[in-house]
């Protein structure tokens, strides 16, 4: 079994909390359609929230290339995710841009070193997705 899946099969059965790499309940199932396959999948991200849903960084752990659920997203931005506390949540995704982006991002190196060292395994600039929960109740 690869990582992710041990970590999704271990948010759902333990209520979303994933003791694996420290997760705790800080994460989302985030679910996504293939831009080109149409082939729906799951990814878990670590998630910070916003009054008006979760932030996720397309951080791919700093490779050179943005992750497969970011272009899914871009394509298909109307989804749901899985939350610790609130189960299924439908959310629209939107890719922050400027001032936004740079905010949100620098919450997530405050969060977290790692992401601090994933800018700087790349050249790309990181992507940052606010993940706006349809219903409003983050």
């Amino acid at each position: 079994m690869d990582f992710n899946q041990q970590v999704i099969e271990e948010f759902r059965a333990n209520d979303g909390t994933v003791t694996t790499a420290g997760f705790g309940r800080s994460l989302l199932l985030v679910h996504h359609t293939g831009a080109r396959s149409g082939t729906e999948r799951v990814a878990p991200l670590f998630a910070l929230p916003t009054d008006g849903g979760w932030l996720v960084a397309a951080s791919a752990a700093g490779a050179d290339q943005h992750p497969a659920w970011y272009h899914n997203l871009l394509s298909h931005p109307d989804t749901v995710v899985e939350h610790p506390d609130r189960g299924e949540v439908a959310v629209h995704a939107v890719d922050l841009q400027g001032e936004d982006r740079d905010a949100a991002w620098a919450r997530f190196v405050a969060a977290s070193p790692g992401f601090a060292g994933y800018e700087a395994k790349t050249s790309r600039r990181i992507p940052v997705l606010e993940l706006r929960d349809q219903a409003g109740g983050a």
